[in-house]
């Protein structure tokens, strides 16, 4: 929220000598708003700079681009009559001025934004003795196609610094969505009257007229969206009116754009007072105004020229016509104020904010109007705000009001709360007096009861939808007394075992991978159907199944995640654009599916006590599945180049070895075997397995998965839930012991069949080897003509050894022999001779 200074002062009586920095800290300090920046309008620009009064105008010809050469009278006696001041003699290109118009004029020794010097000089063979000054050199925006011309009443000679408000201070607040009032000039100043301990003049405490039946018709249909409607009729309306020039500055200032008088009054009373206003060619509506839901099939027209296909959750502003406006959030073309416009039909409502926040992102079409209502808007500012565009509209366009009001509703207020006066005191640990805790209640707006000793009956203001619950009381006190007021206490930290079995492993296995090269990424535990497409899933994957949000940050990505793949592969893709491309990432986090049992709605649990057993069943029963991840990504170099030789590219080799590094720090083992499972390669793609029970995959992703994703070739890719690879209990380990006695090495070469796993033969030479047996290593796999078509030759080297003697060759070569019988009987290999 944009807040110049000037304006602020207004409705604040400040303190003699209080600057927009004294302010803007006081704010900041109470949090009545967040400091984004302070910006002084008229950085770099000093005088002289006045309004002056072009008196002549000559053409000049024969250069490249029309040249004027102008009188202009700067001084204030020249403009009285029978005044005879010598004009000031300046060259000018713009045209979209002429004798009579008053403009600003930079005169010799004034100094423009940029550091740009004016000085008296000849050019087009004319002297020059100033510069007839455009918005853009000012600083007052971006036009740049002409000069500024002046209302014909601003005073010739006068201080344009001054009379521009270009000495202004705009203070710039950053608005939390709970606090939905200080999006309002009337926000702003009632927290600054509150801060400094000053009077505070409300914009909206004006004389608003009884309803009666004579008002413009109006008919809401849907109460339950919009609970108050207020509409008033002013007629007669000059439609050669232009906006004073006082309007247009403070627009400016806050960040809009002057367009027209009733637009700019509209804008106007909206920054003013925080209330929405919408304004209708009377000329254009066809019937009664009716507020209702969309129907099927309906189209509007916004005044952005977009057609929009409505949805039945849409709230609408409609007449006999059909839709003439998306409630809260545009309106429609087709009764739009136009240049020619002389009775206007103005409406103050108060709509539903759910609903238009819903709207605002279905259509996609942000608005201020609807940044205000998403923050629960003043419905009790409509009758004053429709008052005060009516009043201006009289003022400056010189409209006749209609005796008719038409209100529809009524002001509801926040539902009162009771709690004791000491409430604030015992949530901050600081003892407030009563009269501390009333004044500070009263300072909000709230109105106070007396029930009992020590209890008070709440009653929060009408702009004050947040105060819902007794904290929110108490956070107001808090900070309106001062959170230096709080003590500075350590938190005491309570006994406790430590960390639990589950924990241990998973800062192990975090350990683990990171030893290994990896590095920890947190994503986002979001995304869309979009995200899924892009991994090749399946229709009827389960994966598919997500738990939607109920208000998304991105459309984009409107539910939690059941992957953790999307969030890896994005990172690893921004990395990669950024120039890195040799990347090995990992992330463990949660993923979500929907329980198909699962409570509609969460229990809401209170903060006051421990819930109980029964209650935190409840919550867990609505809320989804969440089973715990851990994924890996590789791109690029998995071993760099050096002197030692060329680098080692990361494959799925590498992604499978990193389900390895996480079973050993499980402590579990890992049964690997060829599966198809998207989004890997079908060739290449690993299933991980614990106790025969499937636990995920790895392997090398597939080509169309990632020529999508815009990744390096060859990325590979792992993800198992970790949840499954922690045992019960933990299981210790013992260190093996170091033998002084010899080793026995055996080599024996296998022929099987080219499906049969290397693991399945390896498990079988373990198991039929003996309790002799120290380890079996695979270090070759031969495959061609002198095997046969269909056949591999793997290779493995056994090592015996016994812990109390020397083996002999005939107990070696006997324990070798069982273990090929074993792999024999299992999976047909054949001893290669």
């Amino acid at each position: 929220m944009r807040v110049p200074y000037s304006w602020l002062r207004d409705y604040v009586a400040l303190p003699d000598g209080t600057t927009a920095f004294a302010v803007a800290d006081k704010l900041t300090q109470t949090g009545g708003g967040k400091l984004e920046t302070i910006e002084r309008v008229g950085e770099g620009l000093s005088g002289p700079l006045v309004v002056g009064k072009v008196a002549a105008i000559e053409e000049l010809t024969g250069f490249k681009k029309p040249i004027r050469h102008c009188q202009v009278v700067v001084t204030a006696a020249a403009d009285g009559p029978g005044s005879a001041a010598d004009p000031q003699l300046i060259v000018c290109g713009a045209r979209n001025f002429a004798v009579g118009d008053h403009v600003v004029v930079a005169l010799p020794g004034a100094v423009l934004p940029g550091d740009f010097k004016i000085a008296a000089r000849k050019t087009y063979s004319r002297d020059s003795n100033g510069m007839i000054c455009s918005a853009r050199e000012l600083g007052l925006g971006e036009d740049h196609d002409g000069i500024i011309v002046l209302p014909a009443d601003s005073p010739v000679g006068a201080d344009a610094i001054a009379y521009l408000g270009l000495d202004d201070e705009v203070i710039e607040f950053e608005v939390t969505p709970d606090r939905g009032y200080t999006l309002s000039l009337r926000g702003i100043a009632r927290e600054a009257a509150t801060a400094f301990d000053v009077p505070f003049q409300d914009p909206a405490g004006i004389q608003t007229p009884e309803a009666d039946d004579s008002g413009y018709p109006v008919r809401v249909e849907d109460p339950a969206g919009c609970d108050v409607f207020v509409a008033r009729t002013v007629t007669g309306i000059d439609p050669r009116a232009l906006s004073p020039l006082w309007m247009q500055r403070r627009l400016q200032m806050s960040g809009m754009r002057p367009i027209s008088l009733i637009v700019d009054i509209a804008n106007y009373v909206m920054l003013e007072l925080g209330q929405p206003i919408h304004t209708y060619d009377r000329q254009r509506l066809s019937g009664p105004i009716v507020v209702r839901r969309a129907r099927a099939g309906e189209v509007l027209e916004t005044l952005d020229g977009g057609e929009r296909r409505l949805d039945p959750a849409d709230l609408l502003i409609t007449d006999d016509s059909g839709p003439i406006g998306l409630a809260g959030v545009m309106g429609g073309a087709s009764t739009e104020i136009h240049d020619g416009s002389t009775e206007v039909v103005v409406e103050a409502a108060h709509f539903q904010a759910t609903s238009i926040a819903k709207t605002v992102r279905r259509h996609k079409l942000p608005s201020e109007a609807a940044k205000r209502f998403e923050r629960d808007a003043d419905p009790g500012a409509a009758a004053a705000a429709a008052q005060r565009v009516v009043d201006l509209l009289v003022e400056l366009a010189g409209g006749t009001a209609e005796p008719g009001v038409t209100v529809i509703g009524a002001v509801t207020r926040p539902a009162a709360l009771t709690i004791p006066w000491t409430y604030p005191g015992r949530v901050a640990g600081v003892d407030y007096t009563r009269e501390e805790v009333e004044r500070r209640l009263h300072q909000v707006g709230c109105d106070l009861e007396a029930a009992g000793d020590d209890d008070l009956v709440v009653t929060p203001p009408s702009w004050r939808a947040d105060l819902r619950d007794p904290n929110d009381l108490a956070e107001e006190v808090i900070r309106l007394e001062g959170f230096d007021r709080l003590p500075s206490t350590l938190p005491k930290a309570t006994a406790g075992t430590g960390y639990t079995h589950a924990q241990r492993i998973r800062r192990r296995v975090g350990t683990a991978l990171a030893s290994a090269g990896y590095v920890e990424v947190l994503a986002y535990p979001f995304l869309g159907q979009a995200d899924l497409d892009a991994l090749g899933l399946p229709e009827n994957d389960p994966r598919r199944i997500t738990v939607p949000l109920a208000n998304p940050i991105s459309e984009e990505q409107p539910s939690m995640r059941t992957t953790l793949l999307p969030g890896l592969l994005a990172a690893l893709r921004r990395n990669v654009g950024r120039g890195t491309a040799d990347l090995a990432l990992f992330e463990q986090g949660l993923v979500f599916h929907p329980r198909k049992d699962a409570a509609p709605v969460a229990p809401r649990l209170t903060v006051e006590r421990r819930p109980t057993d029964e209650e935190l069943a409840s919550l867990d029963a609505a809320l989804p599945r969440q089973p715990r991840r851990v994924a890996v990504v590789l791109s690029g170099l998995r071993e760099p180049a050096g002197w030692w030789g060329p680098g080692r590219p990361a494959g799925w080799q590498d992604a499978i070895q990193a389900a390895r590094i996480i079973a050993d720090a499980c402590r579990v083992e890992l049964e690997i075997s060829q599966d198809q499972h998207e989004p890997w390669h079908p060739g290449r793609c690993a299933r991980l397995a614990v106790n025969g029970r499937l636990v995920g995959h790895a392997g090398e992703l597939h080509p169309r998965v990632v020529a999508e994703l815009g990744l390096p070739p060859r990325t590979a890719a792992m993800e198992l839930e970790l949840d499954r690879m922690i045992p019960a209990e933990e299981v210790l380990t013992q260190a093996p012991g170091i033998s002084s006695m010899p080793v026995a090495t055996q080599d024996v070469a296998l022929v099987v069949d080219a499906a049969v796993p290397e693991h399945d033969v390896e498990a079988a030479l373990r198991e039929g080897a003996g309790a002799l047996l120290e380890s079996v290593r695979l270090f070759d796999v031969y495959t061609g003509e002198r095997i046969g078509e269909g056949r591999k030759s793997l290779a493995f080297a056994l090592r015996f050894r016994a812990p109390d003697r020397t083996l002999t060759a005939e107990e070696a070569s006997q324990a070798r022999d069982s273990a090929v019988e074993l792999a024999a009987s299992r999976t047909g290999a054949v001893l290669r001779s």
